[in-house]
């Protein structure tokens, strides 16, 4: 069965874009867990651009009181600062049922790559190690069609998230084939080493259900900008009931 976990960034987003607090990321999240999300994820970036630590605080102890899984994402490399205490101090007040380890860069508008691993590898290989100490399963963003996928699993990491803005645009363009069987060898090199697969970016209602039919036993999706964007005309239950069905459908 594929998981829906529904991104709330873009709640965040408009949120600080005005001040205050309206739209309210909390009570996002309560009306997709109760539309169906099987949990939450969040990306805090050290500038607070949308989603901010306190959101952190608040949406996991709505996980834990729900029983579901919250799913926090960011850079281990990224330093603390004013407002940001760091990825791991993050996880280590919230203890989320999974972080997403993601090497974006501070200016970076989104996240458009995976982890070179042959450059990060021993790097990650410790703050890996750090987070599953504190219970977290440990999901690592990277490329389809990296080769490298399977050392992952040998830096400790449980699972990886294929990282899916390529396949979104070829498959606007009309043309997925080939970057789906890409994406399904990627996924099976991953699983052969004990790798389980998650995937995220750019999914939509449009192409979502394409994608978990070509790839094998995709665990988890994580959406949030298009799902939120879907969201705006049809409102946000019915749109995460959408989702739901689709993964529901092909799982």
């Amino acid at each position: 069965m594929t998981a829906l976990s529904v991104n709330l960034n873009k709640i965040a987003v408009l949120r600080n874009s005005r001040g205050g607090g309206e739209p309210d990321v909390l009570a996002a999240g309560v009306a997709c867990l109760d539309a169906g999300a099987h949990g939450l994820t969040v990306h805090p970036r050290p500038d607070a651009r949308h989603i901010r630590s306190d959101d952190v605080y608040a949406l996991g102890a709505l996980c834990t009181a729900r029983g579901v899984e919250f799913n926090v994402e960011g850079n281990p490399f990224a330093p603390p600062r004013a407002g940001y205490p760091g990825l791991l101090a993050l996880c280590d007040a919230v203890r989320p049922a999974q972080v997403t380890l993601v090497p974006d860069d501070d200016g970076q508008l989104t996240s458009d790559h995976g982890f070179d691993f042959d450059r990060d590898g021993e790097s990650l290989r410790p703050l890996i190690a750090a987070f599953k100490a504190l219970g977290c399963r440990v999901s690592v963003f990277v490329d389809v069609g990296d080769p490298d996928v399977a050392q992952a699993a040998e830096l400790g990491a449980n699972r990886v998230e294929l990282y899916t803005g390529p396949y979104a645009e070829a498959f606007a363009a009309g043309d997925a084939d080939a970057v789906l069987r890409l994406a399904a060898a990627t996924a099976r090199t991953a699983q052969a080493a004990g790798l389980q697969v998650n995937a995220g970016h750019d999914l939509n209602q449009a192409n979502l259900g394409r994608f978990l039919a070509d790839v094998p036993d995709v665990r988890e999706v994580s959406i949030g900008h298009a799902l939120i964007g879907e969201a705006l005309y049809a409102g946000l239950a019915a749109t995460v009931r959408a989702y739901r069905h689709i993964v529901d459908s092909v799982s």
